[in-house]
């Protein structure tokens, strides 16, 4: 199992001068210490995930200061961007890294974000599925025939040119058809526990690699990462602790989660007519839920076991997500942890790898 970290949550209504340290540092440590990369969402126009408005700069920024980790989007909106801007934006941080670009892309969700592109909202997986396509070609020094503003067609190509001759992609997915469409284009996914149990994660893998062998792809060679909010320690009680305050706000805004969580009690939820105990209540309730089994919080033995089971449903890299409300002090204490849990799966595979 390798590991990467996750990047999601961060307040983008602070004032704090500091307030790109956790992601500055976090990549950092990820880079000092083996871990396979750092994913950077793009978010808008909302305080939670405010900070990452254009994760390509904050790419720029990474590949400055890391030498190995690749840097990744996690996910590039692509009805919200052209295609050529995606291009040109990345091929200038794979140049800057050194050739560490790997993208994820999704076609997003939120109608407020599509007051960049209304038009895309109604056709957005269409429209995310063909781009990727015009990207790639973009990417590999293809011209695409395009419209100035003279009303004349030309031929444009992007620059600079990318380190990389073919760009890593992945897909952020949670629906069987998006697992079957990523598997047809040979791409990697990325995906996340909190919608879907272990046994729907491994349906959807094998669905997956099925669609990677049916379309000329080794079924083996695609990469599935999982989105997991993440805090170790060497208490499990200390830790709940910690983390149930912030990550019951992050139900909280995340209310579509705490629906989720509440699906067993067969009623749907407004969270206009909750009085505020109700949705204490309801936020206490789906925290254990997601505690017990959808989060790695925990001492690493005891994440270990979660971990195993990831493993066994075929997923190959832990994207830690580690920017949910946890205190900067407090989350480097416990990337320390999930350094030696790195360490030690990294050992595992290098004594596979000989014993093959």
């Amino acid at each position: 199992m390798k590991f990467s970290l996750f990047y999601f949550s961060g307040d983008g209504s602070t004032t704090d001068h500091n307030k790109y340290r956790l992601l500055i540092e976090g990549a950092k440590f990820a880079d000092r210490h083996g871990f396979a990369g750092v994913w950077i969402p793009e978010r808008h126009f909302d305080a939670f995930g405010g900070l990452y408005p254009n994760p390509a700069v904050a790419g720029a920024a990474i590949a400055m200061l890391t030498e190995h980790i690749q840097i990744r989007s996690g996910s590039v909106v692509m009805p919200l961007q052209h295609p050529l801007r995606v291009a040109e934006e990345w091929a200038m941080v794979d140049n800057l890294s050194q050739g560490r670009v790997s993208l994820s892309f999704a076609p997003g969700w939120h109608p407020h974000d599509f007051v960049l592109y209304p038009e895309n909202y109604a056709n957005k997986k269409d429209i995310m599925w063909r781009d990727i396509q015009v990207v790639q070609r973009l990417w590999q020094g293809e011209a695409i025939e395009l419209t100035g503003g003279n009303g004349k067609l030309a031929q444009i190509r992007t620059f600079p040119r990318p380190l990389q001759t073919r760009l890593p992609i992945w897909i952020t997915a949670l629906s069987d058809d998006t697992f079957v469409e990523a598997g047809r284009i040979g791409a990697h996914i990325l995906t996340s526990p909190l919608y879907q149990s272990v046994d729907e994660i491994f349906r959807k893998i094998t669905l997956y690699r099925r669609s990677r062998a049916q379309h000329g792809h080794d079924p083996q060679s695609g990469q599935v990462a999982l989105m997991i909010h993440t805090f170790l320690g060497s208490d499990i009680q200390v830790v709940k602790a910690q983390v149930k305050s912030p990550f019951k706000n992050y139900l909280k805004t995340h209310f579509d989660l705490v629906v989720k969580s509440a699906g067993d009690l067969r009623f749907s939820i407004d969270p206009h007519t909750l009085t505020p105990q109700d949705l204490d209540d309801l936020l206490e309730f789906s925290f254990e839920t997601y505690f017990n089994g959808k989060v790695l919080m925990g001492t690493p033995d005891h994440c270990q076991t979660l971990i195993s089971y990831f493993q066994q449903a075929g997923v190959n890299e832990i994207a830690a997500l580690i920017d949910f409300g946890i205190e900067f002090d407090d989350v480097m204490a416990s990337l320390n942890l999930l350094k030696d849990m790195n360490r030690d799966s990294h050992q595992t595979r290098s004594l596979q790898a000989s014993c093959s």
